[in-house]
């Protein structure tokens, strides 16, 4: 994303854009780096040809699914995309950073997330 905000300014450079045109197209895509669920439901509808409300609907049922799948100690593995897992944390002893006393911290379990090969090459 980086190379293509340089290829914009440069390019509004050339053609001898303004300073405050050119700080709209950096800002224009800036915006572009952070994909929301809405941003990805409508990303779905427009490439599945479904409507966006459809579209959300199935997304939330795949994340339903996996959040359930996950609940039960199962994997969830996309392949291609990668695997979703849960990971048990042992209890430990962290450090209360205002006072630097010891601090108990329970065990817990959190999700983990290992990204596939397509996944892995595609963003390299």
């Amino acid at each position: 994303m980086l190379c293509e905000l340089e290829a914009a300014q440069s390019q509004a450079r050339r053609a001898g854009s303004s300073a405050a045109q050119q700080r709209k197209t950096k800002t224009t895509l800036k915006v572009r780096l952070h994909m929301r669920k809405p941003e990805l439901a409508a990303a779905i509808a427009e490439k599945a040809d479904l409507s966006k409300e459809q579209a959300n609907r199935a997304l939330n049922a795949i994340l339903d699914e996996i959040t359930q799948a996950l609940s039960r100690k199962d994997t969830v593995t996309l392949v291609g995309f990668g695997t979703f897992l849960q990971r048990h944390r042992g209890a430990r002893t962290g450090k209360n950073p205002q006072t630097g006393e010891p601090v108990k911290i329970k065990a817990s379990n959190t999700v983990a997330f290992k990204p596939g090969k397509g996944l892995k090459d595609s963003v390299n």
